[in-house]
């Protein structure tokens, strides 16, 4: 049973540490700051879940588990939260999008449509 348990906390170890890697990558190679504000936040989310989950498979504890679920239903609702104004912020202030992006759905529901 001891093996299962630390199989499955390295599993999970391991995915979080990954999802966090990839969102790192992200923030540093994506063309733009909307790109890198969801590389972020959704690769965050991911991977805290992972970690803390991996935790309370190792610790095993009903208090570890409450003190995960606290956190991980905290952050899955302030990070998208804090990236999402952090993105209205930035377009009200007119940072520029990348030059292959496809479409601007905010200015074309506020009625600005930028120039083609």
């Amino acid at each position: 049973m001891d093996a299962i348990r630390e199989i499955a906390t390295v599993v999970l170890l391991v995915s979080g540490l990954s999802f966090m890697l990839i969102g790192a990558w992200g923030t540093v190679r994506l063309p733009d700051a909307y790109h890198r504000l969801h590389a972020a936040s959704k690769c965050s989310t991911l991977g805290l879940l992972g970690l803390l989950l991996g935790a309370v498979v190792h610790i095993g504890t009903a208090a570890a588990l409450s003190k995960a679920l606290l956190t991980l239903v905290f952050t899955f609702v302030a990070a998208p939260v804090g990236s999402h104004m952090l993105a209205r912020s930035a377009h009200a202030a007119g940072l520029e999008q990348w030059d292959r992006t496809l479409s601007d759905e905010l200015a074309e529901d506020q009625g600005d449509h930028p120039e083609d």
